[in-house]
């Protein structure tokens, strides 16, 4: 997976990333056709916000998270993203279609 993490009026630490990276982890764990993430953190005043764009096979997963501490914001992102990865895994998983016999007139 490839990780590519911006700050807005934020300085990106290796502490952050390494922090990011590890809660990230958890989704690639149990999904491994993840191509690429996009991880935006900004901050405004007193709130801190932490947004993803995972970019999966057929389909773009975002979810944004807004708390007053960056580190909460990111669990809270891995959380809401690790729903939305297992939510679209069960949804391409459905998709198996069965070929139905037609009986022909003899």
């Amino acid at each position: 997976m490839n990780l590519n993490v911006s700050g807005h009026h934020l300085e990106i630490t290796p502490a952050i990333r390494s922090y990011l990276a590890s809660k990230l982890e958890r989704v690639t764990r149990h999904f491994d056709h993840v191509i690429d993430a996009h991880v935006i953190l900004s901050v405004d005043k007193l709130v801190q916000k932490a947004e993803i764009t995972l970019h999966v096979p057929g389909k773009d997963i975002h979810c944004e998270c807004v708390e007053h501490d960056l580190y909460a914001a990111i669990d809270l992102l891995a959380d809401k993203l690790h729903r939305q990865v297992e939510k679209y895994k069960t949804k391409s998983g459905a998709k198996s279609h069965v070929p139905v016999k037609r009986q022909t007139a003899v």
